[in-house]
């Protein structure tokens, strides 16, 4: 498992990581966007800002980076930062397929992915990840599993995935949707002669989120290593959208809402790895203050408040605008 490298880092922010989503792209579903981003996304800006955030991650103590086939440019940003530091062999690289990007580059395109969990789809785009990223290539994972996705019942989609884990990648999966739990236990039955398929899981989990916790905490037990994404709920905790319980509970601390948000996700005894999501390299030192934070029980009883009935939570996530 190539996670065991983070096993020596002692760095705070150890099981902090950065994800790439916000930046690969020119549109997301982020809230704030246009603050943080401004007018000009061109492609050489962007990975510009993508670098600069890469460099300030890595010497923060940051050792997982997180990219997708969808996410625009973010594998081939990541690669060029690699290639420029080639004496930097303690991260760990994630990267997804299962999604097309169709954006062209776009904030206003008509659909700004393509899902599809298919053996084709899984081949060609597993052919562009390595030729992007090559051996650098840690974790490759099925983007946003569904209950009822094909991926988790496609017997020759498991056996080619079970070859390249035989090749030496790690095989993983993220979900997404109100059953996240649901799908998490159902990849978990997935084998290839006897031997459970996937190693690692990538769910959302906030404080507005929590009904994956249980069946992360299961995947936990059986050996998986458990990522967490959208840790600031597409900027539903962050300033200045965050619920005033949290921001009360900042203000106690001298600390940011999103420092709070992920402290209380770096909480949890199953959680391996916690995503940043930074568009910023200031919204990147905020986040990671969340490794210092210590919150006490009547704080952490206020946060509790905040949890939404999952439906609504991705019915809302479901109406945000790409920016």
């Amino acid at each position: 498992m190539p996670f065991a490298r983070l096993a020596s880092v002692t760095t705070a922010t150890c099981h902090l990581g950065l994800g790439l989503a916000a930046v690969g792209r020119p549109g997301y579903i982020n809230l704030g966007r246009d603050q943080d981003l401004g007018e000009d996304r061109s492609v050489e800006t962007l990975r510009t800002r993508t670098h600069e955030l890469l460099d300030a991650a890595y010497a923060q103590g940051v050792r997982y980076f997180d990219v997708a086939r969808s996410y625009g440019r973010s594998e081939e940003f990541l690669a060029d930062w690699l290639n420029a530091h080639p004496e930097i062999d303690d991260i760990v690289v994630g990267s997804k397929w299962g999604y097309t990007y169709t954006a062209d580059w776009s904030t206003d395109a008509e659909r700004h992915e393509v899902k599809d969990h298919s053996l084709a789809t899984f081949e060609r785009q597993r052919a562009e990840s390595t030729e992007l990223l090559g051996d650098r290539l840690d974790l490759y994972q099925i983007h946003s599993v569904t209950p009822d996705s094909p991926a988790l019942t496609d017997k020759d989609l498991h056996a080619r995935l079970a070859e390249a884990a035989a090749q030496g990648l790690t095989i993983g999966f993220s979900t997404t949707g109100p059953a996240q739990a649901d799908a998490v236990r159902a990849a978990l039955e997935v084998t290839v002669d006897g031997e459970r398929l996937f190693r690692t899981v990538q769910s959302t989990y906030n404080a507005l989120e929590t009904s994956a916790a249980p069946a992360l905490a299961e995947a936990h037990d059986a050996g998986l290593t458990v990522i967490v994404k959208e840790g600031m709920a597409n900027g539903r905790l962050a300033e200045p959208h965050a619920p005033d319980a949290l921001k009360a509970v900042a203000a106690e601390t001298s600390l940011g809402c999103d420092a709070i948000a992920l402290a209380l996700i770096l909480r949890q005894p199953w959680a391996g790895v916690v995503l940043s999501g930074a568009a910023t390299t200031v919204q990147l030192a905020s986040n990671l203050h969340a490794a210092v934070v210590d919150l006490d029980e009547n704080q952490l009883a206020r946060l509790a408040t905040l949890v939404e009935e999952p439906g609504a939570y991705w019915e809302r996530r479901g109406q945000l605008p790409w920016h």
